[in-house]
């Protein structure tokens, strides 16, 4: 008998790996396989050979990064950018749209064992560059010690990758931020460093209302003083505002926003509505593909005038605002109060009467929501990346919507979701992918979910 072959041994923080990457997982890593192990690369592209460096190292995979492309794979192109928020600007434009229609079949089949399924073709974006109307960027500082704003290099917290051209913002969104930045360096402000606790500049956020023209920036800084005034004049922005934060993490959230100059909500339009936007509410950052996005929910919800609507996770009520005039009833819920408090103005601002907002939690304000207001025929779910927990699918069962328009931005999470309801006797129509991200893995999509059967008796709370 000849010897077993000896397994090859598992890699371990820090190894270097020589690696042929296979495909992409949901996410945008490569997936390499090494005697069976396999080993998510982030930078490799499929068909690269690669030199990558193991970050972690786990019993059934590894993570790591490319750090050098030994040779290019047949799909790979030249970058346009050094542009760590554009990491599959280096595959085909044609190539991403294939990839992303696949990891939604992928999603449902494998995550969900959802089984005849109808994916249509994915819709292109309009725009595969310059399309984003917000965007977050980072201080740091050059080897020199020079004040630089740009993007985390991937993977690290400490390294900031300075753009100098960001071809995700508009050129007058681009021309703001170098307006900040420039009188930054010229008031002398240091980076914030969170080793130390010391500098003031943390990160700047630009905002552009597409069709409006409007622009607003946000400088968020750790505790401290600045001349708010000089800010002002410099950033010529039709709103600018001063955020200061003693957050140990990095985050543009939270903190305490002062209006310096301007308004304090950034006013854009989209499916022939003006809606207004404040600054801790959520808006989709692609404008004119969420207006493309928000049409296929809207045509989806099949509405004929007579049916009682619920949007869930309203945010500022864009897409219950646009099926407003084709329903009878329109109630929304959203957990963030300003986003709410936006939603009732948006109404107003576009003369619909009759909805009505709440701020909520939905895990726990939907059953009342139900016995106020009735069942819903028509319900709308626009969740976070992270999708439904199994108590809010079971909340929704529960309230047993003729039809649910499910709008989702990670199709892994959809999955589950749609497993759940198709278990509970809804019927998955066709599902539709939309690009709303060029140069990146993210993937949104519109799933109809029909009541097929009645569901099951409504679970214990």
């Amino acid at each position: 008998m000849s010897a077993a072959a000896t397994p090859t041994p598992r890699p371990a923080r820090g190894d270097e790996l020589e690696l042929t990457i296979d495909s992409l997982a949901y996410g945008g890593a490569g997936v390499a396989r090494r005697d069976g192990y396999v080993v998510f690369v982030q930078g490799g592209m499929p068909g690269d050979r690669v030199r990558a460096q193991v970050g972690k190292a786990k019993r059934a995979y590894a993570e790591a990064r490319a750090v050098e492309i030994l040779e290019p794979g047949p799909d790979r192109i030249a970058p346009v950018a050094d542009h760590p928020g554009a990491p599959w600007q280096v595959l085909a434009y044609e190539r991403q749209l294939e990839v992303k229609e696949a990891q939604v079949v992928e999603a449902l089949t494998r995550l969900g064992g959802l089984e005849n399924l109808e994916v249509e073709p994915i819709v292109a974006a309009s725009q595969t560059w310059r399309y984003r109307n917000k965007l977050e960027y980072s201080f740091g500082a050059d080897a020199t010690g020079r004040l630089i704003c740009g993007f985390h290099a991937p993977g690290r917290w400490d390294e900031i990758i300075e753009v100098s051209d960001c071809l995700l913002a508009s050129e007058a969104a681009d021309a703001a931020r170098e307006r900040v930045v420039a009188w930054c360096r010229g008031q002398g402000l240091a980076p914030y460093d969170r080793r130390t606790g010391e500098g003031l500049l943390r990160n700047l956020v630009v905002r552009e209302g597409r069709r409006t023209g409007q622009l607003q920036v946000r400088l968020v800084t750790g505790p401290g003083a600045l001349d708010a005034p000089s800010l002002a004049a410099a950033a010529s922005c039709d709103g600018v505002m001063w955020t200061r934060s003693s957050a140990v993490g990095e985050t543009t959230a939270g903190g305490e926003t002062e209006l310096v100059a301007g308004a304090d909500y950034l006013d854009e339009e989209i499916g022939g509505m003006r809606v207004r936007i404040s600054p801790e509410a959520f808006f989709q950052t692609n404008t004119e593909m969420a207006e493309r996005l928000y049409g296929i929910a809207v045509d989806r919800a099949q509405l004929t005038g007579f049916e009682r609507v619920y949007d869930l996770f309203c945010g500022i009520g864009t897409i219950g605002l646009l099926m407003a005039p084709r329903a009878a009833e329109l109630w929304g819920l959203e957990v963030v109060p300003a986003a709410v408090a936006d939603a009732i103005a948006n109404a107003k601002l576009n003369e619909i009467d009759g909805p009505r907002f709440f701020a909520g939690d939905v895990r726990l304000a939907l059953r009342e929501l139900v016995e106020r207001a009735g069942r819903p025929d028509v319900l709308v779910l626009d969740p976070p990346r992270a999708g439904l927990s199994q108590k809010i699918v079971r909340r929704v069962i529960e309230a047993s919507p003729r039809r649910i328009v499910y709008v989702s931005c990670n199709p892994t999470t959809l999955a589950p979701n749609a497993a759940q309801l198709v278990q509970a006797g809804y019927r998955l129509g066709p599902v539709q992918p939309v690009d709303m991200f060029p140069q990146t893995p993210h993937i949104e999509c519109v799933a109809v979910f029909d009541r097929a059967r009645p569901g099951p008796a409504p679970a214990p709370a």
